[in-house]
């Protein structure tokens, strides 16, 4: 069956009644945690509220006070999933999230007619796409497209826009020849009732079940990103259409002036005064290597001028790398003196290095790793890796420094 919401894709509020109510689940992934919730998939007589297919994803809403969300397809029935049970046999209320709606059905209608001039033009088919909620991407059976055929799609996309071309809905039996001439993709195993056609009056004819602008006007614009090398020797084609221009617009223009202030430049210059930032980051960066390789071999210096220096060295330092730990325990007899260096936050993450005699390195550097909640590895006198958090570090320094200690009286 074709449900309201394919019959008027405009409607934003809609009176039916409950059909069932089944207690169900919904899987789902929040802050990048998946988890289960315990609700209720209904169905209703018949919804305003689009269930995912044909590329586009579901509606939200609402059913009476309860939100819904998740909507899909079973067979000629759409599921609503909800957390509150709704009574069978009530009559309800529904309402349809108009601006999440009305932004889907610009971006479907403008790959129909993306995908229907890249074909005219070009030659270029569609083998899928993508509505993502920021922009959207349409996969081209072809290894690449030229920027000047880029510019010419789109003048021409924003020609037929303006144009004020209709889109038509139409409803056909699976058997009229009508069918065979359109564009499709095939039809879903369980599809059931008419086929539902898009047709872009004098660009296009597409079976599709998704929702669908009345007139091309109603895109308003549509402006092609770019484009990215996709799989198998295709190219992803990134757009934008209606809405999402203008959000996109605003969000560029309020970039453009937090760099006015921040590089103090026009806007003409932002690329230029950029680079020139980078190359004086880089510069710094390669003095400031420089000065801490100096300075790690001064510090090994003075501990070994120092007369009461003892069997025991260690430093830690916020600025540093794996060189500037490794510097110092090169510069200092390790297998007379027990080196823990480490480099990062006080207490946070960083890098550790323990060096010294063999066999107390391979005897205490598992202890120091389980200590710093670390993952690394030892070898000829060395222990090194990285380290979760340094919080427990002074703790470690006890350790050895007691160990170093022991050995100091034993030898006695």
């Amino acid at each position: 069956m074709a449900f309201q919401c394919q019959r008027d894709c405009y409607m934003k509020e809609f009176i039916t009644s409950v059909d069932s109510c089944c207690p169900a689940e919904l899987k789902q992934e929040v802050n990048g945690k998946k988890e289960t919730l315990k609700g209720f998939n209904v169905k209703l007589q018949d919804t305003i509220l689009f269930p995912e297919g044909g590329g586009q994803p579901d509606d939200r809403g609402l059913i009476g006070e309860v939100p819904v969300l998740r909507v899909t397809r079973q067979g000629p029935d759409a599921l609503h999933f909800v957390i509150s049970p709704l009574e069978v046999g009530q009559e309800v209320h529904v309402k349809v999230d108009w601006e999440r709606r009305f932004d889907h059905m610009q971006q479907h209608s403008g790959q129909h007619l993306i995908t229907a001039l890249a074909d005219t033009m070009f030659g270029y088919k569609t083998t899928s796409w993508d509505l993502a909620c920021q922009r959207s991407t349409i996969e081209l059976d072809t290894p690449s497209v030229k920027p000047a055929q880029l510019q010419e799609l789109e003048e021409a996309v924003n020609e037929k826009i303006r144009a004020h071309i209709p889109v038509i809905v139409k409803l056909l039996s699976i058997d009229d020849p009508a069918v065979e001439k359109v564009r499709s993709r095939g039809l879903p195993e369980d599809h059931a009732g008419p086929i539902r056609i898009i047709d872009i009056e004098g660009v296009d004819a597409n079976m599709c079940c998704g929702t669908h602008v009345s007139n091309l006007s109603h895109l308003q614009v549509i402006k092609l990103l770019g484009t990215e090398k996709g799989k198998k020797n295709k190219t992803n084609l990134i757009f934008l259409a209606g809405n999402r221009v203008l959000k996109y617009a605003e969000r560029s223009y309020s970039t453009e002036r937090s760099l006015v202030s921040l590089l103090k430049t026009g806007a003409d210059e932002h690329v230029e005064a950029v680079d020139k930032l980078q190359k004086s980051v880089k510069l710094l960066q390669k003095t400031n290597l420089s000065l801490l390789r100096d300075m790690a071999a001064l510090i090994a210096q003075n501990f070994k001028d120092n007369p009461q220096r003892g069997n025991f060295f260690s430093l830690h330092k916020k600025e540093g790398d794996n060189e500037f730990m490794n510097i110092i325990a090169n510069e200092i007899n390790t297998e007379e003196t027990l080196v823990f260096l480490t480099v990062g936050e006080e207490k946070g993450p960083g890098l550790f290095l323990l060096a010294g005699p063999s066999g107390p390195v391979s005897e205490l550097g598992p202890r120091v790793l389980d200590l710093l909640q670390g993952k690394g590895a030892g070898k000829n006198g060395r222990f090194q890796g990285k380290a979760n958090s340094l919080a427990r570090r002074g703790e470690v320094e006890d350790i050895l420094r007691q160990h170093c200690k022991h050995r100091s009286s034993e030898e006695e």
